[in-house]
């Protein structure tokens, strides 16, 4: 199987895992704030309204992946995948907004008297707090499956509705244990929780904006790239590899050297070999642009330069089959031996 289609699998998974998500969190909402209003446990119905908005960002993740997954066109040669990158950018502005918000109504009634919660809202949250947990841990497994920036954003915002929720348990327990006094308790632990929520969100907001700025690939799979393809028969040396994010996929610019004294033809199947193999490949590589470097010295034979690669100029990359080499001069010229070059000029002459 290549690449393509594993790519577009994790897409489809984490759509079908999306839309579970929001069923369950829709109903988690519902029966949180309902319970809020009856219990007067303002942390439960804040916890509510932060259902609501795990609702709106796991449908922004659909759409995100919806978009990601159309095959490239003219207008976006190099796909649709970022799109699942800046759906991840805007749960994580969502997740912030919500901590700030969350914070500002917390102290609002932290300063307005009010009732203690009922007792049955501490089995309302056990509950929540269990259905909660498993989406969170669900998604981030999926999320690792897929290589989904959005999906991990979106398990955390499931994480901080956990975090809100065991928050509103804890104060409803020492409100209902200390009595007269301690009503804000619940308030309180909201307010603490709006701190938890807001540092992942910038944790998050940071990982996706890397992603849209084609941030560098891990070391790992930039490790992983140069051994497969100095691996390729022909391949000499790797001279630079580097590999931008698209969507759950990477798009590889990678530059081999191969033999200066090969025939074009030879070079650019070589080309080829690499490109297939990287693509045929477990990383995920969506698509690879190969340029054909003559080698200087191809008696030293196999080698590749650990330290190459540092500097890296963007090249522009398309999404689909291409193959960037260097013009037939570049590659034989090395075979253009002076005695040549000067019985031409006297056939000239």
């Amino acid at each position: 199987m290549s690449s393509t289609d594993s790519v577009n699998q994790r897409l489809s998974r984490g759509v079908r895992a999306t839309v579970q998500t929001v069923v369950i969190s829709t109903l988690l909402a519902l029966v949180k704030i309902a319970s809020g209003i009856v219990g007067s446990s303002y942390a439960l119905i804040a916890d509510g309204i932060e259902s609501v908005l795990d609702v709106v960002g796991s449908l922004v993740v659909w759409g995100g992946l919806q978009i990601a997954r159309q095959p490239p066109d003219r207008d976006h040669p190099y796909g649709h995948g970022k799109a699942e990158s800046l759906a991840a950018t805007v749960v994580a502005l969502g997740l912030l907004a919500a901590a700030v918000g969350l914070a500002v109504l917390s102290v609002r009634e932290i300063v307005t008297p009010h009732h203690a919660p009922a007792p049955f809202t501490l089995g309302v949250l056990v509950g929540v707090v269990a259905v909660k947990e498993w989406l969170y841990r669900r998604l981030t497994r999926i999320s690792r499956d897929t290589l989904s920036t959005a999906l991990r954003v979106d398990a955390w915002h499931h994480r901080s509705d956990a975090l809100t929720s065991v928050a509103a348990f804890i104060g409803i327990s020492i409100a209902l244990v200390m009595g007269e006094g301690y009503e804000a308790a619940d308030d309180w632990a909201a307010l603490f929780a709006c701190g938890i929520i807001a540092w992942n969100g910038v944790r998050l907001l940071k990982i996706s904006i890397n992603e849209v700025m084609d941030a560098a690939a891990p070391d790992s799979l930039l490790a992983s790239i140069r051994s497969l393809a100095l691996a390729v028969r022909g391949v000499v040396a790797i001279e630079k590899c580097l590999a931008r994010k698209s969507g759950p996929g990477w798009l590889v610019d990678i530059h081999v050297q191969v033999d200066g004294r090969l025939p074009v033809v030879e070079g650019h199947a070589i080309g080829h070999r690499v490109k297939r193999e990287l693509r045929d490949s477990e990383l995920g590589i969506v698509d690879v642009l190969v340029h054909l470097e003559p080698d200087e010295d191809p008696a030293q034979g196999e080698r590749c330069d650990d330290n190459a690669g540092q500097g890296r100029a963007p090249d522009n990359t398309k999404t689909g089959v291409h193959l960037g080499v260097h013009t037939p001069r570049t590659v034989e010229h090395s075979s253009y031996s002076s005695e040549t070059k000067q019985g031409d000029e006297s056939n000239k002459r």
